[in-house]
Order: structure tokens, then C-alpha cells, then sequence
């Protein structure tokens, strides 16, 4: 079996003997090429290269960004081997993720452990067993994601952390949660909401404030702790939405409270939740923050999305 790694050399919890350590635990199992990022988007045109090289398994080690740029680089190849009646995870490369990154909400909700050595040993145990899974993946314009996006406040508060990031600061939950507090007293536009969401086939939904999508349930991870907006998100289903009216501090507090229970089922009247959605439109009367897979992507005023099913095999 040829495979490719993919390495950030900047992954957090991996130093450059662990990477090695990796390597040679790989090559026990396949024949493998190294390949490291140098700058934003490249592990995009490296991955791109790899399925486009005919190899048959993509290995990623770092982030929820990494594995984000790796899939859109394997989902815009051209395959060398396509053959008619082949979906896209049977012309694919296989994608196996060795968390790297201070969150890894992709790995773990894969069910990989939340530490690297571990999730490798998984990840090489499912490949002496043959042990896959195909999932599904969302699609906003022409960009994919794996978990989720989010238009408004949410991608706002990652924006924030970036900021933070680059000056120095470290990713903890600390950091996030106060990201957000300070985000939503001073930052957000709480009274005008001017998102609206489409849907073929169904009346607009206007007057929202700010929209998370999920493909997978957790919808995020602080510290161990899950945070499911959307609990029945899958996977193996289509998309799963979540939206907020006007962000009132009382209707906020209370959503964001179920979100984080153990049994978590946010409901009333300021919320709006969808499950299974195979398409829909996000539309806003002024630029909206926007994420990918934790990612800050800018702002939009318009987002177009589609479920993708059966998109990719994953080694877990």
C-alpha cells in the first residue's frame, strides 16, 4: 500500500521526535513518503498531488485545518484510476488523521483518541484489519468541510481566537470562552438579526442572528467536555442546522446551557433547528464572519450549501 503523510511541522502537540517516532510506525504498515506544509493551503495542493500520484492512503498529522485543506485537496482531484460507476470515496484515496492540533474535533469524533500515540496505534490497527468507514461531507460554494460552519457570531469568536493566536496567545478553553463573552457584549449586532436561510422547496426563515451547520455531532469540544448544538448530526446523514433569532441574553444563556447538558436538546422560540438537510442558502443583509472546520474564512454575504454523501472512506 503507497501512502502519503501530510505534517504541519506547527501541529501543538507534536515535536519533531514524536513525528519521527510516527514515520517509522507507518512504515511498518506501508510503504510512505513524507510530505510538510510551508505555508496556508499547502497541504491542499499536497494532498491534490498524492491522489492524483494514484496512492492509496492519505495520512494527515495536525489540526482540524490540516484535515480540512487535505480533503478539499483530495475532492478536487483528478483521479487517475476513474472507472465508470465509482463513487468518490471508491476513486479516493483513503484519509487516516493522527491528531495533531490542540482540538482534533474531526479525529475524535471519528472516535479516535484525543492523544496522538494512541490515535496512531488505532489508526495502524485498522489498517492491518482492513477497518474503514465511508462518510459524508458538507460542501459551502465550492469549499468542503467535515464537521462544521458557522456564519455569524460562532465564526466571529474564532476570528477572535485567531487574532489571539497570533499574538501570542496559547488555544485553551479559557481562551475561547472569553473570546466569546466579549464577542457577544461588544461585538455582536444582537438587536438587528439579517440572516435569512432557503431552502428549495420551503418558506425562507429570516430573521436570524447567526447560523451553525453541522456534518458530524459533537459540534466542538472545551477541553473534554462535548458541545452538541445539533445531537442527531451524522456522518451518515445530510446536514443538521442550528440557528438564533435575536441574541437575547436570557434566550442565548438558556440554548447555550442545553447545548452544553448531557442530554442536550436546545429548543424555543429564538431557536430554529433543522435535521437531515440536503440544501439550503444563507443569506445577509451586511458581511457575516464565516467558518469552515474551525477555520475564520472572512466575511460573506451569501453561502450556498449541500450535503455530499458518501464522499470519502476514513481509517478508524
Amino acid at each position: 500500500m503507497r501512502a502519503v503523510l501530510v505534517v504541519n511541522p506547527k501541529a501543538t502537540t507534536t515535536s519533531e521526535r514524536s513525528r519521527d517516532v510516527l514515520v517509522r510506525a507507518l512504515r511498518s504498515e506501508v510503504e510512505l513518503s513524507v510530505r510538510y506544509t510551508r505555508r496556508r493551503g499547502h497541504a491542499m495542493d499536497l494532498a491534490r498531488e498524492a491522489a492524483e500520484e494514484g496512492v492509496d492512503l492519505v495520512v494527515t498529522l495536525g489540526g482540524d485545518g490540516t484535515v480540512n485543506e487535505v480533503v478539499n485537496g483530495l475532492m478536487t482531484a483528478q483521479s487517475p484510476t476513474f472507472r465508470t460507476g465509482e463513487t468518490t470515496a471508491e476513486r479516493l484515496p483513503a484519509l487516516a488523521t493522527v491528531p495533531g492540533g490542540s482540538t482534533n474535533v474531526f479525529a475524535r469524533a471519528l472516535g479516535l483518541p484525543r492523544e496522538w500515540p494512541d490515535g496512531t496505534s488505532m489508526i495502524l490497527e485498522g489498517l492491518r484489519l482492513g477497518r474503514s468507514r465511508t462518510i459524508g461531507l458538507g460542501r459551502a460554494d465550492d469549499r468542503y468541510f467535515t464537521f462544521c460552519a458557522g456564519f455569524g457570531l460562532d465564526a466571529a469568536v474564532i476570528h477572535r481566537v485567531e487574532q489571539s493566536r497570533r499574538r501570542g496567545r496559547v488555544s485553551t478553553p479559557g481562551l475561547y470562552l472569553r473570546s466569546a463573552i466579549g464577542q457577544y457584549f461588544v461585538g455582536a449586532d444582537r438587536r438587528h438579526p439579517t440572516i435569512t436561510l432557503e431552502r428549495p422547496g420551503e418558506p425562507a426563515e429570516s430573521g436570524l442572528a447567526t447560523v451553525i451547520v453541522q456534518n458530524t455531532a459533537p459540534w466542538t469540544y472545551l477541553g473534554d467536555r462535548e458541545i452538541n448544538p445539533n445531537p442527531q448530526a451524522s456522518f451518515d446523514l445530510r446536514l443538521d442546522v442550528l440557528a438564533m433569532r435575536q441574541l437575547r441574553v436570557a434566550s442565548t444563556t438558556r440554548t447555550v446551557t442545553q447545548a452544553f447538558s448531557r442530554a442536550p436538546d436546545p429548543r424555543g422560540r429564538q431557536v430554529l433547528r433543522l435535521h437531515d438537510v440536503g440544501e439550503f442558502t444563507l443569506l445577509a443583509g451586511r458581511p457575516q464572519a464565516f467558518q469552515l472546520d474551525g477555520d475564520y474564512l472572512g466575511e460573506r454575504e451569501i453561502v450556498r450549501f449541500a450535503s455530499v454523501p458518501a464522499a470519502l472512506r476514513v481509517i478508524c
